[in-house]
């Protein structure tokens, strides 16, 4: 943290009831980056990967592809699973912390190319994004302000990170995922959710220039400040207990028990940090979704990307419990019950 201080509480958990998961959809870039590749690129320790955060390989977007390119791919697939008309959707929220451009927004560029006649609105709250996202589109379902959201999840952050940083630049890759929400039944939804902040460690994971506090300049480039910094240390410590407290309060609130659900889907930033979190809680870890391996923390992507894997393999159905989980730079946090 910048400064020594009392941490503020946690916001207090809120429910949004009577929302429906039509369906998900998720896109991973074809270039795959094994450890044995940043090894002979890079000379990085391929056990060391493996042993400090369970990733065998990721994926890197091509060098035409952008963050909207990779949120398109996973908007097309969702619509299609869910087998909706596209003229329908009246609202699209996007999350992602590596956009095209400072302006317009991704989640313009995406609405423009599905030819949706809807809102698009962008959230950035880094590996916490999704959750932001979805949390508001659910928001929006609940209050009658739309009728078929599309929420999407999604970052290229291949593209921020330092290829000479061996702490960070193996623990990421690109994707995207999305799902679509519509009004439900009363016992569907977000039964409980925990949605906070705490920007006193805004300075343990960021990426210091390309804003209006710091224009590009050859002097900072030079310095690498266009690059994400991490406080590896303080950011594991963080996590786990975020993980760890805000599950505990969403199941209080919902007046369940850990073993009440049927999967966890936590963002997949690390193996330890997941595994830290649930021993804790005494969570099987069998109830635990995990696609790290395979594609490392793709930030805003992690958590829809894994939902539709685990959506896929029928390990999430209707009237089924989840909680699902996202934190990350902010730092933010967002972790829900949801029933399916």
């Amino acid at each position: 943290m910048s400064e020594e201080r009392t941490p503020l509480p946690r916001p207090r958990c809120r429910s949004l009831m009577g929302v429906r998961f039509l369906g998900t959809g998720s896109y991973v870039p074809e270039a795959i980056v094994t450890n044995t590749h940043l090894f002979e690129r890079f000379g990085f320790d391929s056990d060391w990967i493996v042993k400090r955060t369970g990733i065998l390989e990721r994926r890197h977007a091509a060098p035409h592809q952008a963050t909207s390119d990779l949120c398109h791919e996973a908007a097309v697939r969702c619509i299609e699973n869910a087998k909706v008309n596209p003229r329908d959707i009246d609202l699209v929220v996007l999350a992602t912390f590596t956009p095209d451009m400072s302006f317009p927004s991704t989640a313009c560029l995406v609405q423009d190319r599905l030819q949706l006649s809807a809102a698009a609105i962008e959230v950035q709250a880094a590996c916490a994004g999704f959750m932001y996202a979805l949390i508001t589109g659910a928001a929006y379902i609940v209050s009658g302000a739309s009728d078929l959201a599309l929420i999407i999840g999604g970052d290229c952050n291949s593209r921020v990170l330092n290829p000479n940083d061996i702490k960070t630049y193996p623990l990421f890759g690109d994707g995207a995922g999305a799902v679509l929400l519509a009004r439900g039944r009363p016992d569907q939804g977000l039964v409980s959710f925990s949605l906070g902040a705490d920007g006193a460690g805004g300075d343990l994971l960021s990426r210091p220039m390309c804003g209006s506090r710091l224009p590009p300049t050859a002097e900072l480039i030079e310095k690498g400040l266009h690059y994400m910094h991490m406080d590896g240390r303080a950011v594991f410590r963080w996590a786990v207990a975020i993980l760890c407290d805000t599950i505990q309060d969403v199941l209080n609130a919902a007046g369940l028990k850990p073993g009440d659900v049927d999967l966890y889907i936590p963002h997949q930033a690390n193996i330890r940090i997941i595994n830290a979190a649930i021993d804790v809680l005494h969570i099987p870890r069998s109830k635990v979704f995990n696609n790290l391996d395979r594609y490392g923390n793709t930030s805003a992507g992690s958590v829809p990307l894994a939902l539709d894997e685990a959506a896929s393999e029928g390990r999430i159905e209707p009237g089924k419990l989840a909680v699902l989980s996202g934190f990350g730079a902010g730092l933010a946090w967002g972790t829900a019950v949801v029933r399916w």
